[in-house]
């Protein structure tokens, strides 16, 4: 097959392999790649997916195998988040002329959104938690309580409240058609306030470690945990229970989605059809180059041959469900959406509100100066980052917004 990625060679460190042809990168995003290809304990090459863009630590859309380490804050502080998508039994002629009724449905069902301040219920979290959340809860909070037992700091967090709610940013609930308009269910989330704690603990634990072991970083967010340490193991434990925490978050807040469209919708219709629930954050082990590994995906998608995953554009564009090629050059990895050309504060500066209006003039959503930053001007066109990796997934389904719920 032909090669389809560039090789950025780096400063006394691991090769960086790139599938960024016809997409842009930023000169900050290859010097932090850079950075990360000099730690000692990277297997092989980075490979980076062509929604790269400058990240905390390490690059997003950057997949990092590692031996005998890792680095906290490569996995980042949104422990988890990822992409769910349901296909249901319903076509688009199914739904109403005016989907404001469906949007406002949604909105009620799953908490979104931040109140700042103290006092009062913040918005974004549950005032008292639905069955639906208790039961996924209570599966969970042994562990936790084990976990928090070593770190009690961690058990400071927006834990149970956060279960089965969508957050800030770029996280989403969207209702979208697919290419012979059947009608879809997708969402954007992750491990939510206690992920957040998690990761922001151990990140400050790694810096320490360094500080006491005197070993000098090429950048201080590479601090990182090395194998057979207490606080690897401590580390390890904390992450894959948050990422078990991020997939039922997705998992109770699809299934509220759902009962909320059946109610408001008054028809019945099946949702259960080639439903994906997809980390885009995460740390794992796998087996690649005849090695059992550390791999952490910062903004990628495990793209194994025949493993279902989502690729979203941005709240105005095309989205896709793909399956994956087993591409072993970029450790069975794929992009995880469009990525951004904008940092938030550019976006607001660049874009008018007239433009992003009708950016969105097809979609029911906000369209006010509070999601301005998350304008499809403000990331990388999905067509062009789609062609530079067609030889790590090909595309089952191609989806289109036509309700999108932010936080």
């Amino acid at each position: 097959m032909e090669q389809t990625y560039d090789v950025m060679a780096s400063e006394n460190g691991a090769p960086v392999k790139m599938w960024t042809r016809g997409v842009p990168v930023e000169d900050k995003a290859r010097e932090q790649l850079n950075k990360t290809a000099q730690m000692p304990f990277i297997f092989k090459h980075l490979a980076v997916m062509p929604d790269v863009h400058v990240g905390i630590g390490s690059t997003v859309g950057s997949v990092i195998p590692t031996k005998k380490a890792i680095i906290p804050a490569a996995v980042g502080v949104d422990i988890g988040c990822g992409m769910m998508a349901v296909r249901t039994s319903m076509a688009a002629n199914d739904l109403p002329d005016s989907l404001g009724a469906l949007r406002d449905a949604i909105e009620k069902a799953v908490p979104h959104g931040r109140t700042s301040g103290r006092g009062g219920r913040d918005k974004g979290s549950w005032g008292t938690a639905p069955e639906s959340t208790e039961t996924a809860w209570a599966g969970m909070h042994a562990e936790f309580d084990e976990i928090t037992e070593k770190h009690p700091k961690i058990a400071q967090s927006n834990n149970l409240k956060h279960l089965g709610t969508l957050g800030t940013g770029n996280h989403f609930i969207e209702v979208c058609l697919d290419e012979i308009d059947q009608v879809w269910f997708m969402l954007h989330s992750g491990s939510r306030g206690v992920g957040n704690r998690i990761g922001s603990y151990f990140i400050e634990l790694a810096k320490k470690d360094m500080q006491k072991w005197f070993i000098n970083l090429p950048d201080q967010n590479l601090a990182y945990f090395p194998e057979g340490t207490d606080h690897f193991a401590d580390y390890v434990q904390a992450v894959e229970w948050a990422q078990a925490f991020a997939a039922a978050n997705r998992t109770v807040m699809m299934a509220n989605t759902i009962a909320a469209a059946r109610e408001v919708l008054g028809i019945p219709f099946e949702a259960e059809a080639e439903a994906v629930n997809c980390h885009h954050n995460y740390v794992t082990r796998e087996h690649h180059f005849g090695e059992n590994i550390f791999v952490t995906r910062k903004g990628a998608v495990r793209a194994a041959i025949g493993v279902m995953g989502i690729i979203p554009g941005s709240m105005g564009a095309r989205s896709y469900i793909v399956r994956g090629l087993g591409n072993e050059e970029s450790f069975c990895s794929c992009s995880h959406g469009a990525g951004r050309v904008m940092s938030r504060t550019a976006a607001k500066k660049a874009i008018s509100m007239e433009e992003h209006r009708e950016a969105l003039a097809h979609v029911e959503c906000r369209k006010d100066e509070g999601v301005l930053d998350e304008t499809p001007a403000a990331y990388k066109p999905i067509d062009d980052v789609m062609a530079a990796q067609k030889d790590l997934v090909e595309v089952v389904h191609t989806l289109r917004q036509v309700v999108c719920v932010k936080g």
